[in-house]
């Protein structure tokens, strides 16, 4: 048997350099490792890269492209793009295990020994030198580019302690203590955030990446490193820290792109697989497609927005974290109204800003806004844009000779309001929504609903998405929403509705 058909167990029974050779164990640079690896599972038809959803026709090619080219990579894009998870989960193109000499901090290669620690137990003890074996995930490491980062960190340095207690002169390389580039040998070695690290330090990348030495405070040290770089960055343009030095930009073969979700599905799959939904919720909180749909939008809305700096992007975490909020809001709603179980509703979404604001970098005019009123209207447009895939243009319908709307736009007309507290019980919510005139039939006329719960989620629906094109007006309150004639809501704001404006001197008072 050979040794790429030995088990892992059998693998791990091998102690000896002898019994290694025997088995019929060669050398294999990592880059050739995972170039074998990835050749396999393509051949094999398996998913390299599971649970990365619409990079299979951009990204993932040229990850692929670049590992068969046994090429260095730098991920470039804007935040929450899944560049760290891919280089992560290369890990997995790597062998269950591979044989070092044991006890050697660099896990030299037992047919190609790197450090003096190594070549010494080769020398003395030959075919006898025992051998350990590292785990594939014992072979990742990943560092975090801050500007505190050191030479010493990354590559190493001399030792005082280790020369005093080994009685060597420093300019014995033994006196070294390596940094995290070298104990990353025949590993992947990955540097977030790269252009945040300084100049100077990515200049000290410059031989390891090319020449394959190190120089450690006068040591120059020939030290062929086998290591699969990866690199991960924002654009350069929109980065204020610092940029990538242009030579070793040179030395990176690979430069990869990504993007975000170019489609609303894309993005929905990617939220129901990273949003962490507790069980309890799932037996409380039941949800339609819908609702998915809008949060899916409220990220494409911000990706579109004037008020956020596109340069910075809008991170997959905001659908994310605002999907969890989502699911929250309903569940506390039933826990205040000792409800067993409820349904989402629209008037969960503004329960969602929080989640929103954090995730937006502001441009000058959005920070005049302030982040709570651009959250609000960006939620306001992801019901808009998805209104006219369920009912027909408002503006189109004017001028029809029958108006679907018109039915529900007088009965607002004819003086009547429509309070919706955030927190009320689903039996008054039920109540509410029916006692609009015109509003069961608009729904049961224009839309496809699946029970009687989905049908008033599509009422409620209707409702915010007439406020969003004028056709009713709708006004904030401190919990819930109001709903009234359009013309009312201009001349009244949050809690003036009785507000008198033949008693106001203030003739440049505007309406709102």
């Amino acid at each position: 048997m050979t040794y790429s058909k030995l088990t892992s167990t059998e693998l791990l029974g091998i102690r000896t350099l002898g019994e290694l050779k025997k088995a019929g164990y060669q050398s294999r640079s990592i880059k050739q490792e995972l170039r074998d690896n990835l050749i396999e599972k393509i051949r094999h038809k398996e998913n390299v890269f599971p649970g990365i959803w619409g990079y299979e026709e951009t990204v993932i090619p040229d990850v692929e492209r670049a590992i068969l080219s046994m090429h260095n990579i730098n991920f470039l894009g804007l935040r929450g793009q899944a560049k760290t998870r891919i280089a992560r989960m290369m890990v997995s193109l790597l062998d269950e295990y591979i044989p070092y000499i044991k006890n050697s901090e660099l896990h030299d290669d037992p047919l190609a020994p790197l450090s003096r620690y190594a070549k010494d137990v080769l020398a003395e003890q030959g075919d006898h030198a025992e051998i350990a074996w590292l785990h594939r995930d014992e072979r990742y490491t990943e560092k975090l580019a801050t500007p505190d980062v050191s030479v010493a960190d990354l590559i190493g340095d001399v030792d005082p302690i280790k020369a005093a207690t080994l009685k060597l002169p420093y300019s014995d390389e033994r006196v070294i203590h390596f940094g995290l580039i070298p104990r990353s040998h025949r590993g992947i070695f990955v540097i977030n955030e790269l252009p945040d690290l300084q100049a100077r330090i990515q200049v000290a990348l410059f031989n390891i990446l090319q020449e394959g030495d190190i120089q450690i405070r006068g040591f120059k040290l020939r030290l062929p490193l086998d290591i699969q770089f990866v690199f991960t960055a924002n654009p350069e343009d929109y980065t204020n820290r610092g940029s990538i030095v242009t030579p070793l930009k040179d030395r990176i073969e690979s430069q990869i792109v990504t993007h975000y979700p170019k489609t609303i599905e894309t993005g929905k799959r990617i939220t129901e697989q990273e949003a962490v939904v507790k069980p309890e919720q799932k037996g409380v909180v039941r949800v339609n497609e819908l609702i998915k749909t809008l949060i899916e939008q409220i990220a494409f809305e911000a990706r579109e927005s004037e008020y956020v700096d596109s340069k910075s992007g809008v991170s997959a975490r905001l659908t994310i974290s605002a999907y969890e909020s989502l699911l929250s809001t309903a569940e506390r709603r039933a826990l205040i109204n000792g409800e067993s179980s409820t349904y989402v509703r629209i008037s969960d979404l503004y329960g969602v800003v929080s989640a929103i604001c954090g995730k937006v970098e502001l441009v000058y005019e959005g920070e005049v806004e302030g982040p709570v009123i651009v959250a609000q209207n960006l939620i306001g447009k992801a019901i808009r844009t998805q209104f006219l895939n369920f009912f027909p243009d408002p503006e189109k319908s004017k001028k029809s000779k029958i108006n679907p709307y018109a039915k529900v736009v007088e009965w607002f007309g004819a003086g009547n309001e429509m309070e919706m507290p955030a927190d009320m019980t689903d039996r008054e919510y039920i109540a509410r929504l029916k006692t609009i005139d015109g509003l069961d039939d608009f729904v049961d006329m224009l839309s496809a609903y699946g029970d009687a719960e989905e049908k008033l989620f599509m009422m409620e629906f209707a409702l915010h998405g007439m406020a969003e094109f004028s056709l009713v007006g709708k006004q904030a309150l401190d919990q819930g929403m109001k709903f009234q004639d359009l013309v009312s809501s201009m001349f009244s704001g949050p809690g003036e509705d009785d507000y008198d404006f033949e008693d106001d001197d203030d003739d440049d008072r505007k309406p709102f």
